[in-house]
């Protein structure tokens, strides 16, 4: 296996499957009636890892990736999309399990997700892979940002708590 670090493409597809399995673990827990507190503490770690990357692409990898690929559809409907799911997000942290429609939030967050990867796979990474941008260099500024990111997890959450209040 080689130990060449992720360019920035590979980075965030690494979570995006990372996320799928969160949203797969999610549905185990809800298929299964788990207690609240698992459900909880699941769709939290969910919201703060899609508040991560969500960070990650608006700050960084959005920026250069318009400039490049001059589809301004594209970046345009993938900023919308996120305007959706931060919307979602502060609900659901906002919520408790018990609360009605709190599953159904979480779920409908993954399609959500899901629809936004594919379009992110099939149309935005083949034209930036195509597009000449330093991938390597853009996926160490992913990295560092996200260290920093990880570092303040009660700001994440107050960032996508003012969402809902707003």
């Amino acid at each position: 296996m080689s130990s060449k670090p992720q360019d920035a493409i590979e980075l965030l597809d690494a979570e995006h499957r990372a996320l799928k399995a969160l949203f797969d673990d999610y549905r185990q827990l809800s298929d299964h009636k788990a207690g609240g507190a698992k459900r909880k503490a699941l769709a939290e770690t969910i919201c703060m890892e899609l508040t991560i990357h969500m960070r990650l692409e608006e700050e960084i990898f959005y920026p250069p990736v318009r400039d490049a690929i001059r589809d301004d559809d594209l970046l345009d409907e993938a900023e919308v999309e996120h305007a959706g799911v931060k919307e979602l997000l502060g609900q659901i942290l906002a919520m408790q399990p018990v609360d009605q429609l709190y599953d159904a939030k979480v779920t409908v967050l993954g399609e959500y997700i899901a629809h936004h990867v594919k379009e992110e796979r099939e149309e935005m990474f083949p034209k930036v892979r195509k597009s000449g941008i330093d991938l390597a260099a853009l996926g160490e500024k992913l990295r560092a940002r996200r260290e920093e990111l990880r570092a303040v997890p009660e700001a994440l959450r107050e960032d996508a708590l003012v969402s809902v209040s707003a």
